[in-house]
């Protein structure tokens, strides 16, 4: 019974010494896992400290061109808008320097006018003018309406009075009071007419 208690004890003794020898094997396993966790560790927080740098240098990047192209589009934005009210303000110069030899022609003819006796002469002078200006306004695509007796089309036409009239004249126009435009194919003036009724 000795030699089994002694045998057990040393079996004890053995697996006891084996598992001192594991965990102490297990301790420095964690010791030199647990380091390298921590140099793991300090290497990924260097890492994001270094993507953190790079990431904030981008942003700063990125807001600079930001604030560079909205100063710009202001700029761009302010340019326009003054373009535009120089463009409005100065729209009519074109139409207005091709309309003054018209005013020339007229002052020329009531010059005439006080001075001559030929009413002749004077009558086709303004008519060679009114000419003159009505090939102006057909060439920068102004055309008069023609009304009368066409059929009344609100559209084009303002009534301005009603006139009684034989049974094939009802609902046309009868007389044109005020000669209505087109600026090409928009109505610039309705026509003011009477219709017969």
């Amino acid at each position: 019974m000795k030699k089994k208690y002694k045998e057990a004890a040393r079996e004890n003794y053995a697996e006891a010494v084996d598992n001192n020898e594991n965990t102490a094997l297990n301790d420095d396993e964690n010791q030199v896992a647990f380091e390298a966790e921590e140099t793991e560790s300090v290497k990924n927080a260097d890492t994001i400290e270094q993507e953190l740098k790079e990431t904030i240098a981008k942003m700063a990047e990125m807001q600079d061109k930001y604030l560079r192209l909205s100063a710009e589009f202001d700029n761009y934005r302010k340019r326009t808008l003054k373009e535009k009210m120089e463009i409005s303000k100065y729209a009519s110069e074109d139409i207005l320097l091709k309309i003054l030899p018209f005013i020339d022609d007229f002052d020329r003819a009531i010059k005439h006018l006080n001075e001559s006796a030929d009413y002749e002469g004077m009558k086709s002078g303004i008519e060679l003018i009114y000419s003159k200006f009505d090939d102006f306004l057909k060439q920068n695509g102004v055309k008069e309406i023609e009304a009368l007796n066409s059929n009344f089309n609100f559209d084009i036409h303002e009534a301005v009075a009603k006139s009684p009239v034989e049974e094939e004249m009802k609902g046309k126009v009868v007389d044109v009071v005020l000669k209505g435009y087109y600026l090409q194919d928009k109505v610039l003036r309705h026509s003011k007419v009477v219709v017969g009724e």
